[in-house]
């Protein structure tokens, strides 16, 4: 069993779950990709090259601002949005820590059949 300390809480998994909500939507995983690749983008510069409109691209920037994946900064007349490497980061660790249960639990199935 994994330390306290490294085991993901429930609260955790609560606060996560609309990150993964967020990214089970290919446009906005395709977004962040974006994102990701190129660093901060205006809303014109995310809608180049794409079929869909500003406003759809900003309804799918909301939701993952509301999940906290995104952040808008302005620039003088113009919204930029971020990805927030922290949050980032915190599902990361959470997934790291689910993929440690998951060898141990397999590691103790393994060793209760050779038995």
């Amino acid at each position: 069993m994994l330390p306290k300390r490294e085991r993901p809480e429930r609260n955790s998994a609560s606060a996560l779950a609309g990150v993964f909500a967020a990214l089970g939507d290919d446009t906005r995983l395709r977004l962040v990709s974006r994102l990701c690749d190129e660093g901060p983008m205006s809303i014109k510069r995310l809608s180049t090259g794409s079929d869909m409109t500003r406003q759809a691209i900003t309804k799918h920037l909301r939701v993952m601002e509301g999940a906290g994946l995104i952040r808008n900064k302005r620039k003088g007349r113009e919204s930029c949005w971020e990805l927030d490497r922290r949050r980032l980061r915190q599902i990361r660790r959470y997934l790291a820590a689910i993929s440690r249960q998951w060898d141990e639990a397999l590691g103790r199935l393994r060793k209760f059949v050779e038995e």
